[in-house]
């Protein structure tokens, strides 16, 4: 296990990504410039859950049918949220479809 920038190990870092969503993704892109593992979590975590916090918002507004996806888009978040956590905290490089082969190119 690798060290990191805050001189954490780069599993609990990579856990730590995820704690806040997209905001300690973000975070973590700006703090951490070496640990690519971390890096990785990082930009998944930002490219994950912003947009579909952005998504939830938007089928919020919308009546009835658009609450309902709404509350499906919070519910999928939620366990994205913690097996990313888990996956990350177990040391595991765990790739969503699409987001994570992005989250890989920018790391």
């Amino acid at each position: 296990m690798e060290k990191t920038s805050l001189n954490l190990d780069e599993n609990v870092e990579g856990l730590l990504c995820y704690i806040l969503t997209w905001l300690t993704g973000l975070i973590f892109v700006l703090i951490e410039k070496d640990n690519k593992f971390v890096r990785f979590h990082a930009m998944q975590s930002l490219f994950t859950f912003l947009p579909l916090m952005v998504l939830g918002w938007i089928f919020a507004l919308i009546p009835f049918f658009g609450r309902i996806i709404s509350m499906l888009i919070w519910l999928l978040m939620v366990i994205l949220w913690i097996v990313l956590m888990v996956k990350a905290y177990q040391g595991e490089r765990f790739k969503l479809p699409i987001v994570g082969d992005i989250a890989e190119k920018n790391a």
